[in-house]
């Protein structure tokens, strides 16, 4: 069957190389790949990006930068630099956008660790478009606001880019984190008639998950209402890829291959009826 609509995060699949996440993806008729920093580290970028080529899948994003917040002037300057270099690399694989996971730092409120953050991108926008890389605003869910990101809703991830208002700045939607929002159709379409909606992350959301951070489901084992929120996108015009990123350290143990094909079961069967 053919997946063209379809893109796959190598973090998924974090047990395999970036040359067998290619071979792997493109022989089950992906579309694109979003490419971890960590499974291309020590990597060759521009031939990763020939080998993305041949292959023929599309490369979405670079995942990830931001972590911009920090105590002191040096943590926060160094931060830029580490953004500034996840950009170059960017760049080299030929990705068009960078996923931001902005940052928290424990000990500050929650108002400067999203200043230090608006900030933070506001430094970096300009050298991002000057690269040819769009900077993608990832709103995390509010559990994770006390050390990884302040921005822990898609109504503070619009806000901030309305606030910076810069036209290199979006934003990438995670249904993982933001499946619960009362307000989530109008923020889509809010979101959506910035400018702003650039890629859809979709996983799902376990009730009984024992790991907050890797414990993911696979579509439909959990309690999202993932084809509702595929109705939003598609009402806001999102004419973008679906892509799977799941953390999962019971699944890593396993086979990657039947970890993919299971996503794949569970796409055809929540997606391909719409």
């Amino acid at each position: 069957m053919n997946y063209s609509d379809l893109a796959i995060h190598t973090f998924t699949t974090k047990p395999w190389s970036i040359d067998q996440c290619i071979e792997e993806y493109a022989r089950r008729g992906i579309g694109g790949i979003s490419i971890w920093r960590e499974t291309v580290e020590g990597e060759d970028l521009c031939l990763v990006s020939r080998k993305l080529r041949d292959a023929g899948l599309e490369g979405v994003s670079l995942v990830r930068g931001g972590f911009f917040t920090g105590k002191t002037e040096k943590e926060r300057r160094d931060a830029l630099e580490e953004n500034r270099q996840a950009i170059r690399e960017a760049e080299l694989l030929e990705l068009p956008s960078l996923v931001l996971v902005c940052g928290a730092t424990v000990g500050q409120s929650p108002r400067e660790n999203y200043e230090q953050i608006r900030d933070g991108i506001g430094a970096i926008a300009d050298d991002a478009a000057n690269h040819g890389v769009r900077l993608l605003v990832e709103p995390l869910h509010p559990v994770y606001a006390g050390d990884r990101s302040a921005i822990s809703s898609l109504k503070v991830a619009n806000d901030l880019c309305e606030e910076l208002n810069h036209n290199n700045i979006g934003i990438a939607l995670d249904v993982y984190h933001v499946w619960w929002e009362l307000d989530l159709a109008e923020q889509i379409q809010r979101c959506a008639d910035g400018g702003w909606l650039d890629t859809y992350h979709i996983c799902d959301f376990k009730p009984d998950q024992s790991h907050l951070l890797l414990d993911r489901g696979i579509m439909g084992e959990g309690c999202a209402d993932l084809v509702g929120i595929d109705d939003m996108m598609t009402a806001a015009g999102f004419e973008g890829r679906r892509e799977v990123e799941i953390f999962s350290s019971k699944w890593w143990e396993r086979d990657q291959g039947e970890f993919l094909d299971e996503i794949l079961y569970a796409y055809d069967k929540i997606y391909r009826s719409l």
